[in-house]
């Protein structure tokens, strides 16, 4: 029939379209016109089904998460010591290199946060609670098995995501002398300064 409407692709789609466009040509390159162009929609349809771009980046940014948040979850529950699995952790968490698109959204929609609203905030902090429960699940297998020192799980949990962050905001904005392979390697000796154990004396030093 002449001049029937198209359909709206369906909400993932297009924030795959959105995640793509980042990935392919930076933040900055994606609007709600260059991306409605992509998905076959206009920016004002966009605007109808995301209200704002803040809230299009939110979204695309829990959907992201979905995805490291189920690949998380199948390194966390395999086969392997927790020191293992550990380190696959912290692989998955830090970024693969200057511009990494999860990363690069990951920091414009904290940059935003200081003016987000309630709701907006509460799912922020519900995509860094998620990493969080699982690090201190794990960290606390690992002390209860004598893998590790007797570390307080959450304590070290905040600190290991502290130096994450710091050294992965470093990895993704390009900072000269902070490379990935380089962070791996300072967190891994921060991981071996407050997990291996000292002999079988189970000694506590200080940063546990």
């Amino acid at each position: 029939m002449a001049g029937a409407r198209r359909p709206a692709p369906p909400r993932e789609d297009v924030l795959v379209a959105a995640m793509e466009m980042i990935a392919e040509r930076g933040l900055e390159k994606l609007t709600m016109a260059a991306l409605g162009r992509a998905v076959g929609m206009s920016s004002g349809h966009l605007l109808y089904y995301f209200h704002s771009k803040d809230e299009l980046l939110l979204q695309t940014l829990e959907w992201s998460e979905g995805r490291l948040g189920a690949e998380r979850a199948r390194l966390l529950t395999r086969a392997a010591t927790a020191r293992d699995r550990l380190d696959a952790y912290v692989d998955l968490y830090v970024p693969d290199g200057h511009r990494d698109p999860h990363w690069t959204l990951w920091l414009e929609v904290w940059n935003h946060s200081q003016n987000a609203d309630d709701d907006a905030r509460d799912r922020q902090a519900a995509i860094e609670g998620a990493w969080h429960r699982d690090l201190v699940a794990l960290l606390a297998e690992g002390v209860s098995r004598g893998e590790f020192r007797a570390v307080d799980p959450d304590r070290f949990a905040a600190r290991l995501r502290a130096l994450l962050d710091g050294f992965s905001i470093h990895v993704a904005i390009g900072l000269r002398g902070t490379d990935r392979e380089q962070t791996l390697g300072h967190v891994r000796d921060f991981l071996d300064d407050g997990l291996v154990r000292d002999g079988d004396d189970g000694l506590v030093r200080d940063g546990g």
